[in-house]
């Protein structure tokens, strides 16, 4: 049912050579990229008329207005099973504990005595956040979206979630309730690239966002892409993916259930097993069938993964390299189940959120541990981080000095714009004293 890649008995290869020898998903954002295009200038040209004409052509539904009205969200959330709402509640509750914490505040730093330079950090005034609505709906997701960055200050927050032929041409029912738990009461029901393409350009609807976040299908990476540059992004988030880092220890029920937990989002979701004990892979490899028969979406995503080429057990020589092909893998997910795997996990240098021991699956950072579960796919983790309120804020730097502050690092300036050949540099320094600026012949001038 998964494949096995068998690193032992050699020094193990460095960089993109490693890399290489590692199983990942075939997600070309760039092919779609041309595909998505038209569709993304379609709502330039047309704003609401394209997108109401796109939830018919690729969602199946005939919308008079892509605006969801406040009675379905308020009914929406008035008919969520009271279960599902201490859920929700409890999540939102959990997320906005850990990220308050994040928030940063202004700095000052006294560089010399009159001369200052403070860091303030602004949120971005309107963010549009997109919430899928395919194979399955992610109310997880509109909060994971949502907390960070009403924690963070923005003041202007839209959501957008493709809308569903089974409940009237709106967004599910358990996304809107969401919405309503958190206090997002703009909320529109269109999905894909369009979505994107609305909060880039804005519509007569839909006022222009500065930011758009969530996670989406290709169409929705390949339309961030298209507008990267015009609005900020999150990521261009790939299929998921977890890695398990795991030695003898390891419970191979665990570890199974947790493969299978990720396989279950999509076709093309990762799941790679690293290990050093041939005994734990063979007991994985045992577990797998009875626990996949046992579940749901067993043909149409589970076994597509689970044999896809994104995923396999990999076979080291030692934890020590285990820890080298993890760091080169770049798991949006990875689950350390070793012993003493809280000081394995702060060898970790490469990884989108970590999760210790075997009292920490995944599936509790999806929905309860108050981390955040927005994460970088397909090896980004290496430059990249999930979502948090710091994607929701900007870094503005205050410069203030006064007189002399300036005249004591003037000639500072002065040699450093002469040296890059930038007179008018300098001479703006010299501007501001008694300095004697020599004049220039013609040709000095066209220089």
């Amino acid at each position: 049912m998964i494949s096995r890649i068998d690193l032992r008995g050699a020094a193990l290869p460095e960089g993109q050579a490693l890399r290489s020898l590692l199983p990942r998903a075939d997600f070309d954002v760039s092919a779609a990229l041309e595909k998505v295009r038209p569709i993304c200038e379609a709502v330039h040209h047309r704003g609401d008329a394209a997108l109401i004409e796109y939830g018919e052509k690729f969602d199946g539904v005939t919308l008079e207005s892509v605006r969801v009205p406040a009675e379905a969200i308020d009914k929406a959330l008035a008919d969520l099973d009271p279960a599902v709402r201490a859920a929700l509640e409890e999540s939102i509750r959990r997320a906005r504990i850990v990220h308050r914490e994040q928030r940063r505040g202004s700095h000052t730093t006294q560089v010399v005595p009159g001369g200052s330079v403070t860091e303030k950090w602004v949120p971005v005034e309107r963010v549009g956040l997109y919430a899928p609505g395919g194979r399955s709906v992610y109310p997880s997701s509109v909060i994971m979206n949502a907390v960070p960055a009403q924690e963070a200050g923005v003041e202007s927050v839209a959501l957008a979630s493709p809308p569903q032929k089974d409940f009237g041409g709106l967004p599910h029912p358990t996304i809107l309730a969401a919405c309503a738990l958190l206090g997002v009461d703009e909320v529109y029901a269109v999905g894909g690239a369009q979505a994107v393409a609305m909060y880039a350009y804005g519509t007569e609807s839909c006022a222009p966002a500065n930011m758009v976040t969530g996670p989406g299908n290709i169409w929705v990476a390949a339309a961030k892409r298209y507008f990267t540059g015009r609005i900020g992004i999150d990521a261009e988030a790939g299929p998921t993916e977890i890695a398990v880092l795991a030695d003898s220890t390891a419970d191979p029920v665990h570890v199974a259930s947790d493969l299978i937990s990720q396989a279950e989002h999509d076709p093309l979701a990762a799941a790679v097993l690293v290990t050093d004990s041939e005994e734990l892979a063979a007991a994985v490899e045992r577990e797998l069938e009875p626990q996949v028969a046992a579940t749901k979406h067993i043909e149409d995503r589970i076994v597509p993964a689970l044999k896809g080429q994104q995923s396999a057990i990999v076979l080291v020589d030692s934890l020590d390299d285990g820890l080298k092909v993890v760091d080169a893998y770049g798991a949006e997910h990875l689950e350390i189940q070793t012993a003493d795997a809280s000081a394995v996990a702060q060898r970790v240098k490469n990884a989108g959120a970590i999760f210790v021991g075997p009292w920490a699956p995944v599936s509790l950072g999806d929905y309860a541990a108050g981390s955040n579960h927005v994460l970088p796919t397909g090896g980004c983790a290496c430059h990249s981080s999930g979502l948090s309120v710091q994607s929701f804020l900007r870094g503005i730097h205050i410069v203030d000095y006064t007189k002399d502050a300036l005249a004591e690092v003037a000639s500072t300036v002065v040699t450093l714009a002469d040296a890059e050949d930038l007179p008018a540099h300098g001479a703006a320094i010299k501007a501001r004293f008694e300095w004697k600026v020599p004049k220039q012949s013609k040709e000095q001038r066209n220089q």
